[in-house]
C-alpha cells in the first residue's frame, strides 16, 4: 500500500467508519458520551499531521507569481462566498444546518486540495505556496463572513466558553506544526519526516468521522430529513466551482496547469478547521457537525470525478502546435 493509493481510496475508508460509527451508536446509545470525549483529543492529533503538510515557510513563495496568487485569492475569498450565500438561501429554513453549510463552504481546503492538484495534473509547485497564505486568510475572514451571512443569531451560539477550546484544538497543533517544520529544516533528511507525517491525516479523519457518527447517531436519525437537501447543495457548489474556475482561468490567461490547481483550489474545502467550532456549539445544533462530515463525503465523490473532468474536459492540454 502505498501513500498515492490510500488517498486516492480515501473515500472508502471514510465510508466504512461512517456506517460503523452509525451501527455503534444505534446498538450501543451509551457510547455516545464517551466516543465524543475522544473526538477531540484525535481532532487535534489529525490537525497537527494536516498543518504539517502546510509548509508555512513558502509563504514568501505564494508572491513570486502574483497573477496566479491574486486570482486564487479572488476566487476563494471574494466570488466563491458569494456564491455560497446564494446556495445557503436554498436551504431548509434550519439555523444549525444553514450554520453547518456556512462554516464547511466558505473556507478553502488546505490539506487534500494539494494532493488532488497533483493527481489531476495541476501545479503542484503552485498549489504548495498557495495553502499557507489560504490559511491564516481563511482563520482571519471566517468570523467576518459568519457575521455577515449567518441567520443565527451568532454572538449567542459562538460563546467565549465554547469558543476557545475549539480555538486550542487549531492554533495549539498549528503551532506545534510550525515547530515541526522549523525542527525538521535542521534535520539531514526533513523531507523524509514529512512524508511520515503525511501518511496519518486518512487514518486520522477516517476515526474522527467514526467517533462523530457514533456520537451524534440520535441527531442523524432526527434530522434524516435534512441530509438530502445538503447532498444537493454540495454538489451544486462543486460544480459552481468548475465554471468559476474556467472563468478566471480564462480572464487571467492561465495555462491548463494553473487553472486545473485553481479549480482544485476552489472546489475542495477545509472541513478539519470547522469541525472543532461545529463540535463546540451548544446542545441542539449537533446537525451543524453532520451537515460538515456529509459535505466532505460528498467532496470526496466530486473529486473522483473531477480527478477525469478537470484535466480532460475542463483544462485539457493544448495540442502542439505542428511544426512547419
Amino acid at each position: 500500500m502505498t501513500r498515492e493509493r490510500l488517498e486516492r481510496h480515501q473515500v472508502w475508508c471514510y465510508l466504512a467508519t461512517l456506517a460503523l460509527g452509525l451501527t455503534v451508536g444505534t446498538l450501543w446509545p451509551a457510547v455516545g458520551e464517551t466516543v465524543e470525549s475522544l473526538v477531540w483529543p484525535t481532532l487535534a492529533l489529525l490537525l497537527y499531521a494536516t498543518f504539517t503538510q502546510t509548509p508555512l515557510t513558502s509563504i514568501p513563495t505564494a508572491f513570486r507569481d502574483g497573477r496566479f496568487l491574486l486570482t486564487a485569492l479572488l476566487g476563494n475569498f471574494v466570488i466563491i462566498p458569494a456564491v455560497v450565500w446564494g446556495l445557503v438561501a436554498f436551504a431548509p429554513p434550519d439555523d444549525a444546518l444553514r450554520l453547518g453549510l456556512l462554516l464547511v463552504l466558505l473556507v478553502p481546503c488546505t490539506d487534500w486540495f494539494i494532493t488532488f492538484s497533483q493527481l489531476g495534473r495541476g501545479d503542484a509547485t503552485r498549489a504548495t505556496a498557495l495553502t499557507p497564505v489560504s490559511l491564516l486568510l481563511q482563520l482571519l475572514l471566517l468570523p467576518a463572513y459568519l457575521w455577515l451571512m449567518s441567520g443565527a443569531e451568532f454572538t449567542t451560539v459562538f460563546t467565549p466558553g465554547q469558543v476557545w477550546p475549539a480555538l486550542l484544538v487549531v492554533l495549539v497543533p498549528l503551532g506545534l506544526a510550525a515547530l515541526t517544520e522549523f525542527w525538521s529544516a535542521r534535520r539531514p533528511e526533513p523531507e523524509r519526516i514529512r512524508q511520515r507525517l503525511g501518511w496519518w491525516p486518512v487514518p486520522l479523519l477516517s476515526v474522527v468521522i467514526f467517533l462523530v457518527a457514533a456520537a451524534h447517531v440520535r441527531a442523524a436519525r432526527a434530522s434524516i430529513d435534512l441530509l438530502p437537501p445538503v447532498v444537493a447543495i454540495a454538489a451544486a457548489f462543486l460544480a459552481a466551482s468548475l465554471i468559476v474556475a474556467r472563468i478566471l482561468a480564462t480572464i487571467a490567461r492561465m495555462p491548463a496547469a494553473q487553472g486545473r490547481t485553481l479549480a482544485f483550489s476552489l472546489g475542495t474545502r477545509n472541513s478539519f478547521i470547522v469541525l472543532p467550532f461545529a463540535l463546540a456549539l451548544p446542545a441542539g445544533w449537533e446537525i451543524a457537525a453532520l451537515v460538515i462530515v456529509v459535505q466532505s463525503l460528498v467532496e470526496l465523490f466530486g473529486m473522483i470525478f473531477c480527478l477525469w473532468f478537470v484535466p480532460r474536459i475542463l483544462f485539457p492540454d493544448r495540442p502542439a502546435s505542428p511544426t512547419s
